[in-house]
């Protein structure tokens, strides 16, 4: 079995069990509270996603090169002690968005903005909260607010009504910074391109439009010349030819 062969069908057995942990680790931070049975299902996605990182080592055609190009798939299997870095897992929900924005660009781009932005506040909202909910002084203790904390820091509007207290959920919230400004961007500039690209259009069809008589009378004049040439050769044809003789 080659690699490529291997991730086409591992593909969506990953983005299951990245479902599966996101709703057991969702549970278990929403709920506040350390069932063995949120464990379990949580480190029996690790494991998948060991085993997925272990088999893709195996197969690459040039094992050191993939390593260093896959270090975050490293991380996602090497840090599991650190709760909210579990979080990182969800990027495999971000492969097959490539396939659903099909060949176009911009549809492309629309798909892994919309996924990327959905998927960074949530697991935003539920890194802070695992870390601040039970921290001295936390004024982070539902979900709801670790939500409209985590909206309004990827939007960097930062009302300032809620905020982290502890080291941990200032890391969250300064790689939620980061990410919010790279989807802002590409939120931006990708705007920018479709306004550009619909100007050029409407332009070059009134461009168009405004040719399109002149275009016509070219193609007119230049017939008629055609025509008046033929004329006027086979006119000078009949005076250079010699008269029959008897």
């Amino acid at each position: 079995m080659t690699q490529q062969e291997w991730n086409r069908r591992s593909e969506w057995p990953l983005i299951v069990a990245s479902l599966i942990f996101l709703a057991a680790y969702s549970a278990q931070v929403i709920s506040n509270t350390e069932s063995i049975v949120f464990e379990v299902i949580i480190w029996a996605t690790w494991a998948v996603f060991v085993l997925d990182y272990a088999v893709n080592l195996y197969l690459a055609p040039q094992r050191g090169r993939w390593f260093v190009r896959n270090l975050h798939e490293l991380a996602i299997v090497a840090l599991p002690a650190l709760r909210p870095l579990r979080l990182l897992r969800l990027v495999t929900l971000l492969r097959v968005m490539h396939r659903v924005g099909g060949n176009a660009l911009r549809g492309r781009v629309l798909t892994y903005v919309l996924g990327a932005a959905t998927l960074l506040i949530y697991a935003g909202a539920l890194a802070v909260l695992d870390v601040e909910e039970n921290a001295p002084g936390s004024n982070l203790a539902s979900f709801g607010d670790a939500l409209w904390w985590a909206m309004t820091t990827i939007t960097t509007v930062g009302y300032g009504d809620h905020y982290p207290v502890t080291v941990m959920g200032r890391c969250v919230a300064a790689g939620l910074m980061i990410g919010g400004v790279a989807v802002l961007g590409v939120v931006t500039a990708s705007v920018a391109s479709w306004m550009v690209e619909t100007v050029a259009e409407e332009a070059q069809a009134e461009i168009d439009a405004a040719e399109a008589p002149v275009h016509l009378e070219l193609q007119r004049l230049s017939e008629q010349v055609q025509r008046l040439t033929a004329l006027l050769e086979a006119a000078d044809r009949g005076r250079t030819e010699p008269p029959a003789t008897e």
